[in-house]
């Protein structure tokens, strides 16, 4: 998955402003205790990212998005 389509995603499935803050604030154990911007600076897959995303919210991303 490319970067760009991990953040339309993203801001599809809880708003761009929202969406920004999961990001910058969210620590996800999935992640390894990391925020969704640390584990992308740190090299994680954009893939591996965005489906600890989709485990840690699975009532507010919506089936089309996975």
């Amino acid at each position: 998955m490319r970067l760009t389509d991990f953040w339309a995603r993203l801001e599809q499935a809880f708003g761009p402003g929202y969406a920004a803050s999961i990001a910058a604030d969210q620590v996800l154990p999935q992640l390894n205790g990391r925020t969704i911007e640390q584990a992308l600076e740190a090299g994680v897959e954009t893939v591996v990212v965005w489906r600890a995303v989709v485990a840690a919210y699975p009532d507010r991303v919506p089936a089309r998005l996975r």
